[in-house]
């Protein structure tokens, strides 16, 4: 009421007069003592205004606290993320928004999401300091000048302060149906492998637990020997909080690793050959051209799409069957995004002389195993010619044992690549090079387990009950599927017409 009076008195001055009158009241109205925090004023302004409603309507109702989510961690092989997915299988047709992502898949989508934030924000603040710096030179007293100045300042701070609970939000934008939020969140493998995990992690689920998503979680550490190093501490304990009141710790202590009992107790189809010698590369290939010739026999070089607006060539495919050699998957600077790209792509990989992995091969060795990784969280079918037997495929030399640079693709040092901090000037990962130069921080207990999980994942994807869930399982036939349903629905429709 005040603004609309204040607006009929100034009815029928000049425009210029009213528009600085107007600016200068504001600025006066915004003074404050000096210990003030910025933006006070707006809060104010809030709680008069939740104060006016809670005399009218009664008090806000409170929402209910959710219920306490789950943290699994324990060894290798011990069941971890099969209960983690069976409780997320379960959810399906009850619960409406829900996620799953593994931590390469997360990290990667926390970049991409604090790249698009980022670069729309500098869209916008190009276009405010045009605005600015032509109001800057209209005929304004210098207080309504230095409000100008004071208020850019102050929509920067919090641009940059709540990006990433801005990049909570997007992070579960249901892209079918076009709507935010997610009440549960299973997220596979957490770690805090460096500053920009804990310091994402951080912000991001403490965003999502204080909303109430309920986390679903695996890991191979409790959550506070998750921070071993002992990086940004005050930050990786509030993370820690959070997570212990809003997640109930669940150790499956078991030393059995359950997917070496399987393989053990069944006939395994042999998609795993070795040594490279002339029989077993016989057997590759007739193995190459067996399945290629079920899926058309049509060998052609294709270029995928990869995050941040890569593309990835790859040699050999035939309708989602691909051939790798392990220089050409592992040997050049390619990450987690690469190989979700490929594993998303194609239902069954072959990859071709795989040597034994050793600390002066160790870049490729962890991309080898990152490769593993993704291939398994996609229920891919892996064939390999390798130089030695699955167990004995890794090992250390005289040298020391190799590094574990899990999720560490950003933080590789390379001749003419870049960082993970220009990941958001530039919306890439990188790309070229040859390493000169790695940072390891992980201890030896965190390297030996992703060894172990590497030559688990290994051994159980030789196994009937692994490969016979790839045609229900993997992306590839669960998109062919969809188009069926999609294309029988349609002739249904035009026959009922």
């Amino acid at each position: 009421m005040e603004e609309v009076e204040q607006q009929q008195q100034l009815k029928g001055e000049d425009w210029w007069k009213r528009l600085n009158n107007k600016l200068a009241d504001r600025w006066s109205s915004r003074k404050k003592p000096e210990n003030m925090e910025a933006g006070v004023g707006k809060w104010v302004s809030y709680l008069k205004r939740e104060k006016k409603l809670d005399s009218l309507v009664g008090r806000r109702p409170t929402a209910p606290p959710a219920p306490k989510g789950l943290y699994i961690y324990g060894n290798v092989g011990t069941g971890k993320t099969m209960l983690m997915d069976m409780f997320y299988g379960a959810t399906e047709g009850i619960v409406k928004h829900r996620r799953r992502y593994h931590f390469h898949e997360a990290m990667l989508r926390i970049n991409e999401h604090m790249h698009k934030i980022w670069k729309t924000q500098m869209e916008e603040k190009s276009l405010q300091s045009s605005i600015a710096s032509w109001i800057m030179n209209l005929p304004f007293d210098t207080k309504a000048k230095e409000w100008l100045a004071e208020e850019e300042r102050y929509k920067q701070e919090m641009q940059m302060k709540n990006i990433l609970p801005a990049v909570a939000d997007e992070f579960f934008l249901n892209q079918e149906e076009d709507r935010k939020g997610a009440s549960v969140l299973c997220f596979d493998e957490i770690q805090t492998v460096d500053v920009f995990a804990i310091v994402a992690l951080s912000g991001i689920l403490s965003r999502l637990l204080s909303s109430g998503t309920i986390i679903v979680a695996t890991s191979n550490r409790a959550p506070k020997d998750l921070n071993e190093a002992g990086m940004q501490r005050e930050i990786f304990q509030k993370l820690v909080s959070k997570l212990e009141e809003h997640c109930e710790n669940v150790l499956v202590g078991s030393e059995v690793d359950y997917r070496r009992f399987i393989a053990q107790r069944s006939v395994n189809q042999v998609h795993y050959f070795w040594p490279i010698e002339p029989e077993a590369v016989n057997t590759f290939q007739k193995k190459w051209h067996d399945v290629t010739g079920r899926f058309g026999g049509r060998i052609i070089s294709q270029t995928i799409s990869v995050m941040f607006g890569r593309t990835l060539e790859v040699p050999e495919s035939c309708d989602g069957v691909a051939h790798f050699t392990f220089e050409y998957i592992c040997g050049r600077p390619l990450g987690a995004a690469d190989y979700i790209a490929v594993a998303e792509n194609y239902h069954t990989v072959f990859i071709s002389d795989i040597p034994v992995m050793s600390m002066r091969i160790r870049d490729k060795a962890r991309r080898f195993i990152t490769l593993i990784d993704e291939l398994y969280n996609h229920h891919c079918c892996l064939c390999c010619l390798a130089s030695s037997s699955i167990d004995e495929l890794f090992q250390g030399t005289e040298d020391g044992t190799l590094f574990d640079l899990e999720s560490f693709q950003f933080e590789t040092e390379t001749e003419g690549a870049k960082l993970r901090r220009n990941v958001l000037a530039e919306g890439n990962v990188g790309s070229g090079g040859s390493p000169v130069g790695i940072t390891s921080i992980l201890s030896g207990q965190e390297e030996m387990f992703a060894f172990h999980r590497a030559v688990s994942r290994l051994v159980e994807m030789q196994t009937p009950l692994y490969l016979d869930g790839v045609r229900n399982v993997h992306p590839y036939f669960q998109r062919q599927h969809r188009k069926s349903q999609k294309s029988n629905g349609s002739l249904l429709s035009e026959a009922s017409i």
